[in-house]
């Protein structure tokens, strides 16, 4: 008998690709219509250049896929149902499609503006010439010496914000923004104002910001009771600024005007007249696509009314302004910062660093040179200079020399100078005022009679200025201070010509402060009482003496043996004689 065979095995059929219900069509217009709304509020928020040399927007466009993407898988349910996977993947190829081409012009982009491969073009992104010292910078006038640094200034701007008294507590110094500007030939730094938090802002932004404060960095004479602050009310107040939010956001006002430049950090300033601007540089990639950063411009925002100025080189090679107006027309002579110091610095050390190639830089290192730790500005010839040391890549000891570079022209000097670094010269003058615990400032490059000098202002725990000191460049040894600069130039003369270096200076100096005659007298007796307090980072100690009724003021740091005192000790303190109150200042301690 035959045996049939029976296979009871059943093939298995092909998987067919789940669909999920609904009309393909209407999912896409979902989706696209979603994208876009979720498109527009990243615009608003990120604020991209739409440019190809702005990285940002490869991020803003890769958002937007990705958003597309997300939102299609989710109006598939392709996240909750594994069958319907393929089917999302394919209708959503060409998005990731694009998002790799993204990544892949992004990675060219940096490939071809790579420093290994375009070293020479980086190294000219700035052109260097030799200067001479004597000759280029002038003996400075102490009239226009900026005695304060950013930190001093900004104690004395938070002091003048107290005289808006009728907007207390609304308002706070914008320090970010704080700019050194020549104003009517003197050295002032300007500071413009922003909201409190949050909650101020939505009860001051319908009227906008009332007032910006000018700090006076140098003084007239001596007395450095004229470093003050001045608040400027304005008639119509600022309505566009960093602080605000929406569409007067200035740099969110500046996109929409121009949507495809690439924009640089605004930085505030007033012209002749003190009406308040913000000038925005205008900045491009020389280099590759993302590479060489160069300023090529600025756009001049009107702080009050919005209205814009852009002066440029040749955005479109066509009809666009030369630079050279920057130079030589008068109404925009005012403008000191176009180029920060920031790509000031970061071209210089591209210079320096590839001044004679890529390898160079790495092996053998021939007159490779790098900027030092920090910077300062100098006022020359109504325009703002960046300064700052420069010194060997294989040594952080010395410097070799300094660049001086023009923030409105990027015209860059070098000057060859053997000497200490800033740090040093930070250290030595410190070393000088040791007992009473200041710090210098940043110091600033002066001629005092063909020799190069650091000048510092020596300031106490609450950012005030104390005293000053000057510190020679090339021997830091030699280190002058005095209670003003009259008196530290002096010491500081006479410091040289101990060390065998005389110098002629034709520097005019400042008198001293014209202080009215006060008759001053002596008051004895035996201590009842001691007490201490601090304020504004000084020590104050109040001494009550048997049968007087007054309490005799004085800082630690005018009379330090003050804290030897106690109840019982006789002293003599020396007062004004017309002195009256409770309290009563000590002119000196005996």
């Amino acid at each position: 008998m035959d045996v049939i065979n029976v296979d009871f095995r059943r093939e298995k059929p092909a998987v067919a690709q789940e669909t999920p219900s609904g009309s393909t069509a209407k999912k896409l217009i979902v989706t696209t219509i979603v994208t876009l709304v979720v498109a527009a509020i990243l615009y608003y928020c990120m604020l991209p250049a739409l440019n190809f040399k702005a990285i940002e927007l490869y991020f803003y466009l890769g958002a937007v896929l990705g958003t597309f993407i997300g939102v299609f898988g989710l109006v598939t349910k392709a996240y909750f149902r594994p069958e319907y996977t393929e089917y999302a993947k394919n209708k959503v190829k060409v998005p990731i499609v694009l998002i790799i081409v993204l990544v892949a012009v992004v990675g060219i982009g940096y490939l071809v503006g790579a420093e290994l491969f375009r070293a020479k073009d980086y190294r000219d992104l700035i052109t260097v010439t030799e200067g001479n010292f004597v000759t280029d910078i002038a003996e400075i006038d102490f009239k226009n010496v900026p005695l304060l640094d950013k930190d001093s200034s900004s104690a004395i701007a938070t002091r003048t914000l107290g005289e808006l008294s009728d907007y207390v507590s609304q308002f706070v110094i914008s320090d970010v923004y704080s700019t050194q500007i020549n104003y009517k030939g003197k050295p002032v730094r300007v500071y413009t104002l922003g909201y409190g938090d949050v909650f101020k802002w939505l009860k001051n932004t319908g009227e906008g910001i009332p007032a910006y404060i000018i700090v006076n960095m140098t003084t007239e004479d001596n007395d450095t009771t004229n470093l003050e602050g001045e608040l400027v009310r304005l008639e119509k107040p600022m309505k566009f600024s960093p602080s605000e939010h929406f569409n007067e956001y200035l740099m969110r006002h500046v996109r929409f005007k121009y949507p495809t430049l690439l924009l640089g950090t605004p930085s505030f300033e007033i012209d002749d007249n003190a009406n308040p601007y913000w000038i925005v540089p205008v900045e491009d990639r020389k280099i590759g696509l993302f590479g060489g950063r160069d300023v090529i411009g600025a756009i001049i925002v009107d702080a009050v009314t919005g209205d814009t100025t852009l002066i440029s080189t040749s955005l479109d090679g066509k009809t666009k302004l030369d630079t050279t107006e920057f130079v030589t027309d008068e109404k925009y002579q005012w403008i000191d910062h176009v180029y920060s110091a920031s790509v000031l610095n970061e071209q210089y050390n591209y210079y320096g660093k590839y001044i004679n190639g890529f390898w160079n830089s790495l092996i053998g290192q021939s007159d490779v040179r790098v900027t030092s730790s920090g910077y300062n500005y100098l006022a020359l010839n109504d325009d703002v200079y960046m300064y700052t040391g420069v010194t060997s890549i294989s040594s952080d000891e010395s410097i070799i020399g300094f660049v001086l570079i023009n923030q409105r022209t990027k015209e860059a000097k070098y000057y060859q100078q053997a000497g200490a670094l800033e740090d040093t010269a930070k250290t030595s003058a410190q070393g000088k005022v040791a007992d009473y615990g200041y710090t210098a400032t940043f110091p600033l490059l002066i001629n005092v009679g063909g020799e190069p000098t650091y000048f510092m202002s020596m300031k106490d725990a609450s950012q005030m200025v104390k005293t000053y000191t000057m510190v020679n460049v090339e021997r830091s040894t030699i280190v002058g201070e005095g209670k003003n600069p009259k008196e530290c130039m002096e010491n500081y003369i006479a410091e040289l010509a101990k060390s065998g270096v005389y110098v002629d200076t034709e520097v005019e100096l400042p008198e001293e402060p014209n202080t009215p005659t006060v008759e001053l007298v002596e008051v004895t007796g035996i201590i009842e009482s001691i007490n201490s307090a601090t304020t504004g980072g000084e020590t104050y100690f109040y001494i009550k003496l048997v049968d007087n009724p007054a309490y005799y003021k004085v800082a630690f740091s005018k009379a330090e043996k003050v804290v030897i005192l106690k109840a019982g000790d006789t002293v003599t303190v020396v007062v004004e004689k017309d002195a009256t109150g409770d309290i009563v200042a000590i002119t000196e301690l005996k």
